[in-house]
């Protein structure tokens, strides 16, 4: 797991019917997230570190706690990928 995440300058998101869009305005790179990986896109930006982020969605949902991390440093990985989010040291 990566220390924590951030949202760049210029990055914008909305939720439409329980889903959130992400608009990267520079890119012009969007990404469109389901119910869950909504919820994982606000532990990460509303937590102080990842770890943090998994503990909250560990607490909320009956999932496997290495699996949850798996699924989230995947996520991670594709936001960061697309300059939707950005890696900050803690």
């Amino acid at each position: 797991m990566v220390g924590r995440v951030g949202v760049p300058e210029g990055v914008l998101t909305r939720i439409v019917d329980g889903e959130l869009v992400v608009l990267n305005l520079e890119t012009e790179q969007y990404y469109g997230l389901d119910a869950i990986a909504t919820q994982m896109w606000t532990a990460l930006i509303s937590t102080s570190s990842t770890d943090a982020a998994v503990d909250a969605l560990h607490d909320k949902y009956d999932v496997d706690r290495a699996t949850l991390e798996l699924d989230l440093d995947g996520l991670i990985e594709q936001l960061v990928a697309r300059r939707l989010l950005v890696l900050e040291d803690l």
